[in-house]
């Protein structure tokens, strides 16, 4: 055990340092200050001739807004089209797959666009290479670069000058593209081949098992898909089974490489605000609150899984090892507990074990991370979902001191207060009022559900709160761009692809339109140089502030749904 958190430890301050690096490197490039990738400048004004964009041209906020909703519209009526007539394109179709239905087509193209991955199908039988490599890895790329893009619009609105513009999306989105997750994409891929993930158009191979029985394998262009999907937050793996097939994640090696992919960007973008802003105390505090509270979840996981399962143990069945059930052997407990707390923290939502196997209470901190979602995020959303946090904290320590709201010279209205305050409001009331007609339905159902096939098991009795946490695990994920599951939950069915569907697309949309307005708002206001009166933000005081604000929103917004979920199955389970 000892030496398996030496190796945590390890690969956190190793994904620290690169975090370090990249933050002062994505400062540079959005900065448009040279780089070391400034040979690529011609290649992005082909691009930019080729789309007619001028990348010089400022954007008002408005129609910067009307981008990012155009391409997206774009995007998903393109992906929806290839989903659903895949078997007509006559390349890459090397297991005979079918395609998808208009509900599940739906879904996956909108759970790929808001990086998602929700994944209401399993990779090897409900995707072909085409629609794996040039739908699903494509939205991958572009669902992160407009979040990386975002993020950015979001940061320059906190700059001292004033203005009415956050700049050219289509600029920062090539630039996104071009100068950051294609050249990172390109490393971690080599990487992942050499540590022997598969990278072939062939087709699918047919084995014979020791005990005589031919089963089809399944293969392809994983190295292709598996960097952006941890880049970027996106998370959808190639197979089925996610990050814990051996073909996605054949060891240790990869272990290790996965993770520091997904805590990169996340990381360094809390970086890149202290270095764009010239604040880094700034963005040491944030980086500090944001690592003390993704350890206050992932602690708590590790310890709950290492200690067992107390229905495992009620049947005399040695725990040594930890809870094993739904964890993979090549990893065994700590790992897989710990991938568990990083991966529900940063919404890639990537999976080496099962979620719905672990116990009730690890259940608790991973709904709280992904319902939070502000501790390191998302590749620069990450960021936008703690910064409405930052304006609730600021206006309730101004309060506190008799002093008006200000946020790095800018002062804080009524406006921006009413759109952060709406927006975090909003997302509990999606996936509770989302939950409560799916168990409206379930409890009307005379057979408890089981004949929509929505569960594995009856809701009724004993396994009725876990029954309910499934189905609110589901729309949290949904909401938080996170898109893991517990898997006992029967997805694929017209109610779950449509309805997930609405919440990805409110999740995702809501908190951006939300933050740009406050930005927008922000941008416009003249800089007043700070006082004796001024709120500090660039202290660990405020920092201590920013944490009970979140403890307490939380509390109340969270804690009831928690409640008749996992903290009830566990006062209720065996031991």
């Amino acid at each position: 055990m000892t030496s398996e958190l030496i190796g945590f430890a390890l690969l956190f301050g190793t994904a620290v340092g690169l975090a370090v690096l990249t933050g002062r490197y994505l400062s540079r490039v959005f900065r448009n200050e040279p780089s070391v990738l400034d040979g690529l400048a011609p290649v992005e004004r082909l691009l930019f001739r080729l789309i007619g964009v001028d990348p010089t041209q400022p954007m008002p906020w408005a129609q910067y807004l009307g981008a990012v909703a155009v391409t997206s519209v774009v995007w998903v009526v393109l992906a929806v089209t290839l989903l659903m007539t895949q078997t007509q394109i006559p390349v890459w179709n090397q297991g005979g797959i079918s395609p998808m239905d208009w509900t599940l087509a739906l879904n996956t193209a909108i759970s790929f666009l808001t990086s998602t991955n929700l994944q209401h199908y399993s990779g090897e039988s409900g995707a072909t290479y085409f629609s794996q490599l040039f739908v699903l890895t494509f939205l991958q790329f572009m669902s992160a670069a407009t979040s990386l893009t975002v993020g950015v619009a979001l940061v320059r609105s906190l700059r001292a000058e004033s203005g009415a513009s956050p700049g050219n999306f289509y600029g920062d989105l090539v630039r996104s593209l071009t100068r950051v997750l294609l050249p990172l994409s390109l490393l971690v891929a080599i990487g992942l081949v050499f540590a022997g993930v598969p990278m072939t158009f062939a087709p699918y191979d047919t084995i014979q098992t020791l005990q005589g029985d031919l089963v089809s394998v399944a293969r392809g262009p994983v190295a292709a898909m598996l960097p952006i999907k941890h880049l970027g937050s996106n998370g959808g793996g190639f197979f089925g089974t996610n990050t814990a097939h051996p073909f996605e994640n054949p060891g240790m090696a990869t272990y290790c490489l996965h993770l520091i992919t997904v805590f990169l960007l996340p990381m360094a973008f809390v970086c890149f605000v202290g270095y764009y802003l010239n604040r880094r105390k700034l963005g040491v505090i944030i980086f500090t609150l944001m690592t003390g509270c993704w350890l206050l979840l992932t602690i708590p996981i590790m310890q709950q899984e290492w200690a067992g399962n107390p229905a495992i143990s009620a049947l005399g069945i040695d725990q040594s090892a930890g809870s094993l059930e739904g964890k993979e052997m090549r990893f065994g407990t700590l790992a897989s507990a710990f991938w568990c707390g990083v991966n529900v923290v940063i919404p890639a939502g990537a999976l080496t074990s099962m979620h719905d196997s672990y116990t009730s209470l690890s259940g608790v901190f991973m709904l709280l991370g992904m319902q939070i979602d502000a501790f390191y995020g998302g590749v620069g959303t990450g960021f936008m979902y703690l910064f409405l946090y930052i304006i609730i904290a600021i206006f309730i320590g101004s309060l506190m001191i008799g002093r008006t709201p200000e946020l790095l010279g800018k002062k804080v209205g009524q406006t921006e207060i009413q759109l952060a305050v709406g927006v975090i409001v909003a997302q509990p009331l999606i996936y509770l009022g989302l939950t409560a007609v799916a168990v409206l339905i379930v409890s009307r159902a005379p057979d408890g559900g089981v004949a929509l096939g929505w569960l594995g098991n009856r809701t009724a009795g004993p396994n009725g709160y876990h029954g309910f946490t499934t189905m609110l695990y589901e729309y949290v994920s949904s909401v938080a761009g996170n898109g893991s599951g517990f898997e006992s939950l029967g997805d694929n069915t017209p109610f779950w692809n449509l309805t997930t569907a609405l919440a990805m697309l409110l999740g995702r949309f809501i908190p951006i339109v939300g933050t740009l307005l406050i930005g927008a708002q922000l941008y416009q206001k003249p800089f007043i140089p700070s006082s004796s009166g001024t709120l500090p933000t660039e202290s660990y005081t405020f920092g201590a502030l920013l944490f009970i604000v979140i403890v307490i929103i939380g509390a109340l917004c969270f804690f009831p749904a928690l409640a008749i979920g996992p903290i009830a199955e566990f006062l209720t389970q065996p031991r």
